[in-house]
């Protein structure tokens, strides 16, 4: 059951009360970790996820009690459970079904204050706008978690012998396997240079169109085993870790969701509010930085302009310049964290 808009028509977003949880399908994205191994049998394991920045994110939205806050990638609970410890109340939002699961499991003890929400980030403009619902924050962490990194059924790595599924949400769209079978040599290349930034995209492209000639590309194992013959394997990193990632991205849309999430915040933020967003490769984080930097700049510039002007979308303000990364000491907790950056904007207070 998906949850619309009616979800938000009570007296908890008006009172303080609560209505009932909910669970559903859904997951976020990331980056593929290093030194993958293959071929260990197909196993289903129980969600776990380490969370990333996880007091980080909690501090810098200046979290308080009784503040509407809306996670929009709920995965394991990890930043909404840091949130709901501070007092705040929280919207869980998720399109993966197992993560949803657990994440509503794990925050059952918060009771009322929470409310899972089975949908794409993507999709909330339209739901906030119905409900006509102002968020004191907004959350996205747009890693893929640890469980579906590690978890064999998902095909999100080629440390298991698995299907190549590679979707976020396995109730629609073609899964990777199925896109194999059907693309074009040329804009699979692009696909892997675009999303990957894979030197050897035209390469491994035209390896996969001549193995898919004679058997079709079914597994991880298939698909890795296919780049390592054309790519070899240099230091810890397999040559197909890049491959699986623009795959990932391209099969799930993910900057396009992402793209999409970044109109509908600024309308649906209170002044005040904040918007923390964990990035974890450079596609996003650049897409995340050129936004909050072109919303909080008061005054733009062109060539044709006599002089600057008032930028008439400036409703933002950075609250850091730079982005934040990990500690030491939480990289060495959680290697999967190092390549993660936090960004935080500020939704600007009327004059």
């Amino acid at each position: 059951m998906t949850i619309g808009a009616a979800a938000f028509e009570s007296d908890w977003m008006v009172e303080g009360m609560a209505p009932r949880m909910y669970g559903h399908i859904l997951s976020a994205s990331g980056q593929l970790p290093d030194a993958m191994l293959m071929g260990e049998s197909v196993e289903e394991d129980e969600f776990s996820h380490i969370t990333v920045l996880r007091e980080e994110v909690a501090e810098f939205l200046e979290v308080r009690e009784g503040m509407l806050i809306l996670d929009g990638t709920l995965g394991g609970g990890g930043h909404a459970e840091a949130l709901l410890e501070r007092g705040a109340m929280v919207v869980g939002v998720d399109q993966d079904e197992e993560a949803l699961e657990a994440a509503c499991e794990r925050l059952e003890p918060f009771g009322e204050r929470f409310l899972a929400l089975g949908e794409n980030f993507r999709d909330l403009g339209e739901i906030l706008e119905e409900a006509s619902v102002q968020l004191d924050g907004v959350v996205l962490d747009l890693g893929v978690s640890s469980w579906q990194l590690d978890s064999p059924a998902r095909g999100f790595s080629f440390r298991h012998n698995a299907p190549l599924d590679l979707r976020m949400d396995r109730s629609s769209g073609l899964t990777a396997a199925e896109f194999l079978a059907e693309v074009e040599e040329s804009d699979l290349a692009d696909i892997f240079w675009k999303y990957g930034d894979e030197r050897a995209s035209r390469k491994i492209a035209k390896a996969i169109m001549a193995r898919r000639a004679k058997e079709p590309i079914e597994t991880t194992y298939d698909l890795a085993e296919t780049i390592e013959k054309v790519v070899p394997r240099r230091g810890r990193v397999h040559p197909a870790t890049k491959a699986f990632q623009a795959l990932r991205i391209f099969i799930n849309d993910e900057l396009g969701a992402l793209e999409e999430a970044l109109t509908w915040i600024p309308r649906h933020l209170k002044p005040g509010g904040r918007v923390a967003i964990v990035s974890f490769h450079s596609l996003e984080d650049g897409m995340v930085k050129r936004w909050m930097r072109g919303l909080s700049s008061e005054w733009i510039d062109r060539p044709e302009w006599s002089e600057p002007r008032r930028n008439p979308s400036c409703v933002l303000r950075e609250v850091f310049k730079k982005g934040i990364v990990p500690s030491k000491e939480e990289i060495e907790r959680n290697p999967r964290s190092r390549s993660a950056r936090l960004r935080v904007a500020e939704r600007r207070r009327k004059a």
